[in-house]
């Protein structure tokens, strides 16, 4: 009978002891809560067209936008981008082929169609648009995409 009343009054002062301690409470007993933070339209857009890039614009114009600046020019800063906007979505959508201009220097090489949907063409439009040097304010729209015909 002893024995049961000093363990319980051992039970008791352990419990007593871990609930009044101040560094313990309540939050601690939980799991921390993740704050999922909701990307805007314009972000999801970059998100996808980064993995559009990577599969079929990475491997003439590189990671860094710069492209070899002898076959394939550069986007990162791109002029060509910025000053002929319908141009570029006309490209991604049907390829492009003949002289161009990018930053005062001529490439006259070919850029195949790649396939891409007008959802695709704008994300990556989005992406390049956004992306190392370049910061456009004004994001490219589905709507605008789909108006580029042949």
């Amino acid at each position: 009978m002893i024995a049961k009343l000093h363990l319980g009054i051992a039970l008791f002062a352990s419990a007593y002891l871990y609930y009044s301690n101040p560094s313990v409470n309540s939050k601690t007993n939980y799991l921390p809560i993740l704050e999922i933070k909701q990307q805007t339209p314009l972000q999801k857009s970059i998100a996808n067209g980064k993995e559009v890039y990577a599969d079929f614009c990475m491997q003439c114009h590189l990671a860094n936008g710069k492209g070899d600046g002898v076959n394939f020019p550069t986007l990162d800063g791109s002029t060509w981008l910025t000053e002929k906007r319908t141009q570029s979505i006309h490209a991604l959508k049907f390829g492009l082929s003949g002289p161009i201009v990018v930053n005062g220097k001529k490439f006259n090489s070919a850029m195949p169609a790649m396939g891409l949907s007008n959802q695709e063409v704008t994300d990556v439009m989005n992406y390049i648009m956004n992306s190392w040097s370049n910061k456009q304010k004004k994001s490219v729209s589905l709507e605008e995409v789909a108006l580029v015909k042949q």
